[in-house]
């Protein structure tokens, strides 16, 4: 047997031990893996045990189910803030969103954005030779020099904010302006029908999908689809297919987008050298009831840095490099997939400080520990809330809003937080109480103290912007100053 051979026997004997499967499920990564097709779908306000993978019984998501199959699941996987620009912001930087200056949810009359010295995830594969685009919701910057076009897109199909932020939102309609539909930089419509949203952009996906194909050339999909956020629509086609009320259409439909771009993928033969990421930007809106989704067992959601608001689905298939089934519980984060991007391209252009680490071997099934040492910060607009360090998770003094002994809204309608909670100290161990019910800080003093001088270490550094009332920064962070 030749050496790459008898190597590449042993790392498949060593995955399926490591990984404690039959050695059936745990096929090994190409032995001259090529740069990848990257495919990054982004949902919005989608709750942790949204899918039937993570846990819904109410509908099913067959083909989230199978992506899941064929590649990675990870449980425990965060977003930097609960919140849609926050979010949005780290995914594309790799940066709390703290550092880059944009936190909150930006509002269509917000005159800020993302800093055109940031490198965008579209800049990063653009100066690859890859072709980009982006088909959905942007939410970092509305005015032209904030556009997609301008921070490493060639193609942009979609709306600049929240699909909610328009002149039919369920409560105060008289405060948005009409919600803008563009094509590249030129707005093609107002108040469009959302019905078509999840149906167009997924047909725009398939097509630069096939552009590319016959172009021979690498591409970068980024497809942030604006739902599950409220307000919900699906398409006449797929109306009423759940079985399970709007919001499980909506998240079917969804299911049934992310089926028709793998079978686009394999179609034209180009699915096992296709990454293919599905996530969340961060948990479900509760007050919204019925047309919201779930996060249980988790604390909360979005909103507030529980569980609840943080946690989301993450899902990755890459046949040529990552295993099946696999099923990761050691934590990452949205700000770890721009370096993770870089580490696959090989690209070592200097940039800017960012807060990310390559999650590679992790998402590979290589190793099954963090690059990060464990240690995420979780801040609610510039106020660190609470840090993880392997299983602990530490809550800083701080109110939050919570649905809890509240009456939830319903068909499209939502009800009243109640405001006036917050935290103490707070301390779980989230390998036996992922619902962070059981406060556990007065038996362990010294993991308190430990994780409170990280947290200190991280205030000094990312330091306090100057915000408006929204928690939205009003000046660029301190690294643009000067």
């Amino acid at each position: 047997m030749s050496k790459s051979n008898l190597g590449l026997k042993k790392n498949v004997m060593a995955c399926a031990l490591a990984l404690g499967m039959a050695l059936p499920y745990c096929s090994a990564p190409s032995l001259k893996p090529e740069t990848p097709n990257v495919i990054l779908i982004f949902a919005d306000d989608l709750g942790y045990a949204d899918l039937s993978i993570y846990g819904s019984d109410s509908y099913q998501t067959p083909y989230l189910d199978r992506l899941a199959q064929e590649g990675v699941r990870f449980t425990d996987f965060y977003v930097s803030q609960p919140i849609c620009s926050a979010s949005r912001a780290s995914l594309m930087t790799g940066s709390y969103a703290n550092r880059i200056g944009l936190t909150g949810a930006l509002g269509p009359r917000s005159n800020i954005g993302i800093h055109h010295q940031e490198t965008t995830l579209g800049e990063l594969f653009l100066r690859n030779g890859y072709r980009t685009a982006l088909f959905g919701k942007w939410h970092l910057g509305k005015i032209p020099e904030f556009a997609p076009s301008k921070h490493g897109f060639d193609e942009f199909y979609g709306i600049p904010h929240s699909n909610d932020m328009w002149p039919f939102h369920p409560e105060n309609p008289e405060a948005w302006p009409d919600l803008p539909l563009y094509n590249g930089e030129e707005v093609i419509a107002y108040n469009p029908d959302q019905t078509r949203f999840t149906t167009d952009l997924t047909q725009r996906s398939i097509d630069f999908i096939e552009s590319a194909v016959r172009d021979d050339a690498k591409f970068f999909l980024y497809l942030p689809h604006p739902m599950p956020h409220v307000p919900l629509f699906v398409s006449s086609e797929r109306e009423h297919g759940s079985g399970a009320g709007l919001y499980g259409d909506v998240v079917s439909e969804i299911d049934w987008s992310v089926g028709q771009i793998m079978q686009t993928l394999e179609e034209h033969d180009i699915s096992k050298n296709t990454l293919v990421i599905f996530t969340s930007d961060n948990g479900p809106w509760l007050s919204y009831g019925n047309h919201a989704g779930s996060a249980k067992p988790l604390r909360e959601g979005k909103g507030t840095v529980f569980e609840g608001g943080v946690r989301v689905p993450f899902i990755a298939r890459w046949p040529n490099s990552i295993p099946t089934n696999i099923e990761v519980n050691t934590p990452a984060m949205t700000i770890d997939l721009f370096p993770t991007f870089a580490d696959i391209l090989n690209d070592k252009e200097p940039g800017l400080p960012i807060d990310g680490l390559s999650i590679k071997q992790l998402l590979t099934g290589s190793t099954d520990s963090s690059p990060q040492e464990a240690y995420y910060f979780y801040y609610n607009s510039n106020e660190l809330h609470a840090i993880r360090s392997g299983k602990w998770k530490l809550h800083f003094p701080h109110s939050y809003r919570t649905m809890e002994n509240q009456s939830p809204g319903a068909d499209g309608l939502p009800g009243k937080y109640d405001y006036g909670v917050s935290t103490v100290s707070e301390l779980y161990d989230l390998s036996v109480d992922v619902g962070e019910q059981n406060n556990v800080a007065s038996h362990y003093p010294g993991v308190i103290n430990r994780l409170t001088l990280l947290a200190n270490e991280k205030r000094q550094e990312l330091g306090d912007s100057l915000t408006d009332s929204e928690g939205i920064a009003l000046r660029p962070p301190a690294r643009f100053e000067n």
